[in-house]
């Protein structure tokens, strides 16, 4: 998406969006039903990249579930994936499962991640998680119509 650093001159929650960055944003954001976000350990936190991007809007990420997939070192991204977690509840994003992947560098060959039984697991346990989360949340709205 190209999105520079957020550059809005309102705060998202008013969804007045001056840039066709942020509209595009808005638009592919809009048609998901759930999220995974994968994301690098930095010195104990999430990359700014990421930061910006959920911070671009409000209305749209709200009561969606969303997979957090870590990776780094010892930690297995785990560090990033709880200091993020506020930001989540900030823009009522639904946390759904988290796949932490340790000692990344271990399984890159010819810049691919060569995923191993635990990941393809973790992986799959997260997309079945947020597939539950989306199939309550829809019960859940059909029932208050």
């Amino acid at each position: 998406m190209d999105l520079p650093l957020f550059d809005e001159p309102s705060h998202p929650r008013l969804q007045t969006y001056e840039h066709d960055h942020t509209r595009r944003w808005s638009e592919t954001i809009s048609r998901g039903d759930a999220f995974a976000f994968v994301m690098p350990e930095y010195n104990f936190g999430y990359n700014a990249a990421l930061k910006n991007a959920i911070d671009y809007l409000w209305h749209e990420w709200n009561d969606k579930p969303v997979a957090l997939v870590g990776y780094g070192g010892v930690s297995g991204g785990l560090r990033a994936i709880q200091g993020i977690k506020p930001v989540l509840t900030a823009v009522r994003l639904q946390y759904a499962a988290e796949v932490p992947i340790p000692f990344v560098h271990q399984i890159v060959q010819d810049s691919r991640v060569e995923a191993n039984d635990p990941m393809r697991k973790g992986a799959e346990g997260a997309l079945d998680a947020l597939a539950r989360a989306v199939r309550l949340r829809d019960a859940a709205a059909a029932g208050q119509a």
